[in-house]
């Protein structure tokens, strides 16, 4: 699973002319399921967003996560996150998960978010719609978070 997270002051994703969530200051964060991929990875991602301390204590110092905040979470879902830009000037999408998976790890880390975080404080885009995202960045902060599958002991598939 991978994260883009962004430090927002707002941010906003729209869908055919309608607002489907918006937030004020938290965290802007574009979500990609890779091939392979289960809850576990989904459950670990959101762990770490959640905890992940960017936003800065009374020193100024990046010491304080979205939790402790109270910040606002927009959770988008972003498959070209997964890109395999290696060779030629055509992206692969072979690394991402197959849209079903996708979409079922993208509803998984909502719905987590919102029962660790708080139903109010999560807003999300829509999977496999066309969306336009806005957001002020602040700072600019931004950081890439992965979590990787465990491989496989020998023997087992």
């Amino acid at each position: 699973m991978i994260a883009l997270l962004q430090r927002v002051s707002q941010a906003a994703v729209v869908v055919d002319g309608t607002t489907i969530g918006a937030i004020g200051a938290g965290l802007m964060v574009l979500v990609c399921a890779e091939r392979n991929d289960t809850t576990a990875e989904a459950d670990a991602l959101l762990g770490k967003l959640l905890a992940y301390r960017v936003f800065a204590d009374e020193a100024g110092k990046m010491n304080r996560s979205i939790v402790d905040v109270q910040g606002g979470l927009l959770l988008v879902p972003q498959f070209t996150l997964a890109a395999d830009t290696n060779s030629g000037t055509r992206p692969s999408f072979t690394p991402a998960a197959a849209p079903a998976l996708g979409r079922q790890l993208f509803e998984h880390v909502v719905a987590q978010a919102r029962l660790r975080h708080g139903e109010a404080r999560v807003g999300t885009g829509s999977f496999g719609a066309d969306m336009k995202v806005s957001l002020t960045n602040d700072g600019p902060v931004t950081f890439w978070l992965q979590v990787k599958p465990k491989a496989a002991a020998p023997g087992q598939t």
